[in-house]
């Protein structure tokens, strides 16, 4: 990672790892947060699945919602969000609509594409970053990874450089976000990742044996499988083995 940008400024001096079961966070409407909780130097980070690829990011008062899609009506109960990250343009990943919904003025951290895509209400919110930049977020140093398509038979659901997967680097936790991406040399390379949100279905990203794969290589300490629509998650475990504690959780309730 070598560029480095400012998109907003912000704190974070951090230190500890544990893990709780499940846990609260309150944002600036002081409405919890429900989901399973890290423990990191900056406090609690609640992790909230809401739907696919969508979810929130939740420690001390940031809300960070991650491809927000699906209508306002999905969103409403939860804190509003303080920042947006949008991997890529697909549509299960960004959906102008919604965001015009529930954005108001929080900053955006995108991709070149999405951002020329945005409604103009927003853009002047909104920053794109490309693969290998490191770039200032509300407070934290976010790491943007390549996320892409490397089978041949795949390449034109994610060209190489349009998508962004994010490590955010929250107090002494990193945590990666890896967007629509098969297992690709950037994910490889990843070191010291303490929660991984890994996408496995075909023929969009990669299959549960190249997850499994990549997991071996880049060791995670947790996995969230998402983005899993249509495959069996529930043999992950056993693929891993010890190599990284996986949590399956429910993303299709709807």
């Amino acid at each position: 990672m070598t560029a480095r940008r400012d998109v907003v400024a912000g704190l974070a001096t951090l230190p500890l790892l544990s893990l709780l079961p499940f846990g609260l966070a309150r944002a600036q409407d002081s409405k919890p947060l429900e989901g399973d909780a890290i423990a990191s130097s900056a406090g609690d980070i609640i992790i909230h699945p809401v739907n696919h690829a969508s979810l929130l990011l939740a420690w001390g008062d940031q809300v960070v919602y991650v491809d927000p899609v699906g209508g306002a009506a999905r969103y409403e109960g939860l804190p509003k969000p303080t920042a947006i990250l949008i991997t890529h343009a697909h549509g299960d990943h960004f959906d102008p609509p919604t965001l015009t919904a529930i954005a108001g003025s929080v900053p955006i951290l995108t991709t070149a594409q999405v951002l020329e895509r945005l409604p103009d209400a927003l853009k002047a919110n909104a920053k794109a970053a490309a693969n290998g930049e490191t770039v200032d977020f509300v407070g934290i140093k976010v790491d943007v990874v390549a996320a892409y398509n490397a089978t041949e038979a795949r390449l034109q659901y994610h060209p190489k450089g349009v998508g962004n997967g994010y490590v955010l680097n929250i107090g002494d936790k990193r945590i990666y976000v890896a967007g629509d991406t098969e297992d690709i040399p950037e994910m490889r390379a990843l070191t010291a990742i303490d929660v991984a949100f890994l996408p496995m279905n075909l023929p969009y990203t990669m299959d549960i044996q190249q997850a499994a794969d990549a997991i071996k290589a880049f060791k995670p300490v947790i996995v969230y499988p998402y983005h899993y629509q249509g495959s069996k998650v529930e043999d992950l475990p056993g693929l891993v083995g010890d190599a990284a504690e996986v949590r399956l959780r429910n993303w299709y309730q709807e």
